[in-house]
């Protein structure tokens, strides 16, 4: 990445080694199919990659991103916790920087999506389940089908509340396992 230092303070023309470009476009097109922002998602994966604390303006010259874009992409990832301000002695802007652990970073995009998503996506189910419950004029299928996606979604809900107090390494444990898992898992009958 290019070295932005306190003397060498980044310009529009400001050049991003091959693969931090790569991932910052990359990154910002993943954010796009997540249903983020893309400048958003850049603005996290150059954060990311950087060495250090980055100004607005230095993000703005880096990623050629206008600056207004820039401030309210920053309030987004703040709002995510992804990112937070760091004080830099003697100057008066606002530095920030990028969580670099990446289980606390993908656990706090869970938590953020599980609060956007997930929790009202269960309210909402238990309220028409609730509704249907009882009510002739609901067809037996459809209400079925309420109860099994209430069901399946409190099952990811309760896993996802589990899997928070499990220890980084353990988790990681888990997930290299794979496949592998299912032999330590009890089978019922076959059916």
């Amino acid at each position: 990445m290019t070295e932005i230092t306190d003397t060498a303070k980044p310009t529009a023309a400001a050049a991003l080694h091959p693969a931090v470009e790569r991932f910052v476009l990359h990154w910002g097109e993943m954010g796009g199919q997540w249903g983020v922002n893309r400048s958003v998602s850049q603005i996290h994966a150059l954060l990311y990659l950087s060495e250090r604390p980055l100004t607005a303006d230095d993000i703005s010259a880096v990623l050629g991103i206008a600056r207004s874009n820039v401030s309210n992409s920053l309030k987004e990832l703040l709002g995510w916790d992804l990112i937070r301000r760091v004080p830099i002695r003697g100057e008066r802007r606002e530095h920030f920087e990028a969580e670099t652990d990446v289980w606390e970073m993908v656990r706090r995009i869970a938590a953020g999506r599980k609060a956007r998503e997930i929790d009202p996506a269960l309210a909402t189910l238990r309220t028409c389940v609730t509704e249907a419950d009882g009510d002739a004029s609901i067809h037996p299928v459809a209400a079925k089908r309420l109860k099994d996606m209430l069901a399946f979604t409190e099952t990811v809900d309760a896993w996802y509340l589990q899997m928070l107090g499990v220890p980084k390494a353990k988790l990681a444990g888990i997930l290299r396992l794979g496949a592998k898992i299912i032999k330590f898992i009890p089978t019922g009958k076959a059916g």
